[in-house]
């Protein structure tokens, strides 16, 4: 995941607090919505590897934004996977809850 996402989920998390002031607070994304922004970051990441790696087999790419690219597409995937062990695990110790 790129910084930007990062900072945007966490200020998403975040903004959930009292408001200041007399406004209304802003309607803050949805879980839901927020898995799939970065669902949706993490396809664009890739697809951008996958765009450099073809340019750099047709000589169009430099070797250094290839493997930029590849490298944030990993960190990209790894944190989705580790978000989704997270929520699978969060889930679990739900199920184990005795009613």
């Amino acid at each position: 995941m790129n910084p930007m996402a990062a900072m945007k989920a966490y200020a998403a998390v975040q903004g959930g607090g009292m408001p200041t002031g007399g406004a209304a607070p802003a309607a803050a994304p949805g879980f839901g919505e927020m898995l799939q922004n970065v669902m949706g970051d993490m396809t664009k990441q890739t697809r951008a590897a996958e765009t450099q790696m073809t340019g750099a087999i047709q000589g169009q790419s430099n070797m250094i934004d290839v493997v930029t690219s590849v490298s944030s597409a990993e960190a990209s995937l790894e944190t989705v996977i580790a978000v989704r062990d997270q929520v699978i695990q969060a889930y679990q110790e739900i199920m184990r809850m005795p009613i």
